[in-house]
């Protein structure tokens, strides 16, 4: 499986996971949790799409080949672009699971997770931003 294979995988998984985790927040748990808890649950399902979004695309790119192709200011399919993914990854699990669990009403020791996870998205970005500075392979 190549880079760009696995991102679009991932990508995909939790794209379909954050449509199911929106329509259970917003069905199943309407009666059940307070505003408060479904604005939680709402952030935690935009960031998580907006993500997925984000490794799918960079997935689709790293697959296409474009980056390849000389194209100045292409993104590099090199260390920091699968830097980047992992970061969005781990900005997943951390940052929107973290809101999953505590808008359920989980332990709240697990409130100063929420911000790792922002940061990780936050470096991700950041590391895109690096990695589409980068020459393009044969520029």
């Amino acid at each position: 499986m190549t880079a760009g294979q696995l991102w679009l995988l991932v990508g995909a998984v939790f794209g379909g996971f954050g449509v199911m985790l929106g329509a259970f927040g917003a069905h199943a748990l309407k009666a059940r949790l307070d505003p408060a808890a479904l604005d939680t649950w709402q952030t935690a399902v935009s960031y998580q799409l907006i993500h997925a979004l984000a490794l799918v695309a960079l997935g689709i790119w790293l697959r296409s080949g474009l980056s390849q192709a000389g194209m100045t200011g292409a993104v590099e399919p090199g260390r920091l672009t699968a830097l980047a993914c992992m970061l969005f990854a781990a900005g997943i699990v951390l940052f929107s699971g973290s809101l999953y669990v505590l808008a359920l009403g989980g332990p709240r020791w697990l409130g100063p997770v929420t911000p790792l996870g922002g940061v990780a998205f936050i470096a991700g970005w950041v590391v895109l931003a690096l990695a589409a500075l980068r020459p393009a392979a044969g520029a």
